[in-house]
């Protein structure tokens, strides 16, 4: 039972199954033909129609990793700055040495049960480092943590000079709405929104996602594009996903119940800090003492998660949100575990 890379598992959507039973010679042997329409692809078509966005303002990509590949590839000189969270996916901190730039990490803050983004630390650190890009993860692998609005807004006005990534990889696990995303890209124009299929709609195999790009970045539009079109059977796939909410819904708020059971289960349990989190999964600190023996009681039960070595999250864990018969097996191996511990 893999609960340690973030994946959503209760799979993607029926209308996605029935579209791998349909696939034909046109899908695999034959380039699409939308650019004789002005669009660049039916995904983009329909992304922009759903987002209340220009289509060309929509770009695709092979997952959010290939996206924010292209933007660094397309924007950053040898030398120049990238401002990224230092608690965070391990790919942010050394995509700039692809191209000679240079890593500058900026701290989350821990309060209570909850971090967050330290604005007035980033304004300062933005204004000694002057970065060429900043990217802000929201929700926050592996912290949970997501972007207030207000943060947002004082953040573009202090990085005006420069392109904001706003990676929203996690996003729809706490908040599934699309309406405010029109009103972001039109008033930060120098703002890149990263999303993607592979969590939420649960195609991480397929490799989409899509950015929505702020009209000051329209140098990238050109750079990124596929003048050959996408892979029609990944745009098949997520445009199923998009007809299908109702099944998304119904998914995630179980996932949100069982995220709260395992802030309950925690919070009772001395020594114990569950850090309240946006994304489907959930950051542990557990005590130094019970470590070896949480390690080696999943390992004897198969359940697999990830354990933290580094220095930033000392003798933390973190758990995907599994589907909820796999969430009940890993909280009553915790149950065992503490239990056994406290005898």
């Amino acid at each position: 039972m893999y609960l340690d890379r973030n994946e959503n598992l209760y799979g993607p959507a029926p209308k996605c199954f029935d579209v791998l039973r349909s696939i034909g010679m046109k899908e695999l042997s034959l380039y699409s033909r939308d650019f004789q329409r002005g669009v660049k692809s039916l995904l983009t078509e329909r992304l922009a129609a759903d987002l209340k966005i220009p289509e060309q303002q929509i770009l695709l990509s092979e997952g959010s990793e290939d996206m924010l590949k292209q933007v660094i590839h397309c924007y950053v000189n040898s030398g120049e700055k990238i401002l990224c969270p230092a608690q965070s996916w391990w790919y942010y901190q050394v995509v700039a040495s692809e191209v000679g730039g240079v890593t500058v990490q900026y701290k989350l803050k821990e309060r209570v049960d909850r971090f967050h983004y330290d604005v007035d630390e980033m304004i300062s650190l933005y204004a000694k480092e002057s970065p060429r890009v900043v990217l802000i993860a929201s929700p926050n692998n592996p912290t949970g943590n997501s972007l207030d609005e207000s943060d947002l807004q004082r953040m573009t006005e202090a990085f005006s000079e420069s392109i904001i990534i706003l990676d929203e990889a996690y996003w729809g696990f706490a908040d599934a709405s699309i309406e405010r995303i029109a009103e972001q890209i039109k008033s930060y124009r120098n703002v890149l929104i990263m999303r993607t299929f592979s969590k939420y709609y649960a195609l991480a195999g397929a490799r989409i996602a899509y950015a929505v790009v702020g009209l000051d970045l329209t140098h990238l539009t050109k750079f990124a594009s596929h003048y050959l079109g996408y892979n029609r059977i990944s745009e098949a796939l997520a445009l199923a996903a998009l007809d299908s909410p109702e099944y998304y819904r119904t998914i995630t708020a179980q996932m949100q119940e069982d995220r709260k059971r395992f802030y309950d289960l925690f919070d009772a349990k001395p020594g114990f800090t569950c850090f309240r989190s946006e994304a489907n999964f959930v950051l542990v600190r557990i005590p130094v003492k019970i470590k070896e023996v949480l390690r080696d009681v999943l390992k004897a039960k198969g359940i697999v998660i990830k354990y933290f070595s580094d220095t930033e999250f000392p003798n933390c864990i973190r758990i995907t949100l599994g589907t909820h018969q796999q969430n009940v097996l890993m909280m009553e191996a915790l149950q065992m575990i503490v239990y056994k511990e406290q005898r």
